[in-house]
């Protein structure tokens, strides 16, 4: 059974950099978020980072092997997780480090299809294992995370329905709409929908599915898929979305849809860091507790 996560945390975190519209943030977080990794801003009860929590649903829903991806200047994450490369234990978690290292031609990092590459290259045990891999600013719940951990599906993702998201209209309108083979296999994604595309790909029960980055997927099946996958014309990286559709438009029904309705607490711009606060402090109690 699966019981490996791969967390994607090479970003440059670009939106997070821009000024706030509020003026309730500390001026202590503020500058966390001009100069950390999204995941590691203090959202949390004594000032811990977003990544604990997400690391405490991961436990939770039975995960074991943690990887999480950094970029070539995240040292922060082994100060909070671990100073060595493989293996460190943090609350029983199994947690290793993938550097997402950057082209010399390039001042960003190749896009999310590029930073799992470098993870299964090395750590190698990756290319034969099934996985999950998600994203590092979004903290996805413990049901989502067990419902791929334990599908027998090979490869799979977490259909969410729109309507399930507590985010702005302008927010929710943006996110890239899934066409589903009989409602339940991965056929397309569709970027940017406009309103009246989006809602002729509702299911059966008048719902429109969106994708979160959240997947399973098979190492040795994916692999070439990572490798090779094309650049994306406008933004100019490997978009790990584009390698699942390769691989899915080559393989019938490969990639399994897992249907949800929930939110996904996210972390893109400085005024989510209000908004992730108050989520915590209404769903996490004040000292997590580790030992289950």
């Amino acid at each position: 059974m699966n019981d490996t996560l791969v967390i994607l945390a090479g970003g440059m975190s670009s939106r997070m950099k821009n000024p706030p519209s509020s003026n309730s943030i500390s001026k202590e977080v503020e500058d966390q978020a001009n100069v950390r990794s999204k995941s590691l801003i203090s959202v949390g009860n004594e000032g811990r980072p977003l990544m604990d929590y997400l690391l405490y649903n991961a436990k939770q829903a039975g995960y074991k092997n943690i990887y999480i991806v950094i970029n070539e200047k995240g040292g922060l994450f082994k100060e909070f997780y671990g100073k060595k490369t493989a293996n460190n234990i943090f609350n029983g978690l199994h947690i290793s480090f993938a550097i997402q290292y950057i082209p010399i031609d390039r001042v960003k990092p190749f896009g999310t299809a590029d930073a799992v590459f470098q993870a299964v290259e090395q750590f190698k045990e990756l290319q034969s294992k099934q996985f999950t891999v998600c994203n590092s600013d979004n903290l996805y719940s413990e049901k989502a995370l067990k419902a791929l951990r334990e599908t027998p599906n090979a490869n799979a993702f977490i259909s969410y329905d729109r309507d399930g998201l507590a985010f702005s209209e302008d927010k929710i309108l943006s996110f890239a709409v899934v066409s589903l083979e009989a409602n339940t296999y991965l056929k397309n994604i569709i970027e940017k929908p406009s309103i009246e595309i989006a809602n002729s790909y509702k299911d059966p029960f008048g719902k429109i599915r969106v994708s979160m980055n959240i997947f399973k997927l098979d190492g040795k099946m994916m692999y070439s898929y990572l490798k090779n996958c094309p650049i994306h014309p406008i933004r100019n990286e490997k978009e790990l979305p584009t390698a699942i559709l390769n691989m899915a438009n080559e393989h019938t029904n490969a990639m399994f849809a897992i249907p949800f309705s929930e939110h996904v607490p996210d972390l893109t711009a400085k005024d989510d860091i209000i908004l992730i606060k108050a989520y915590l402090k209404e769903h996490y109690p004040t000292v997590l507790n580790w030992d289950f």
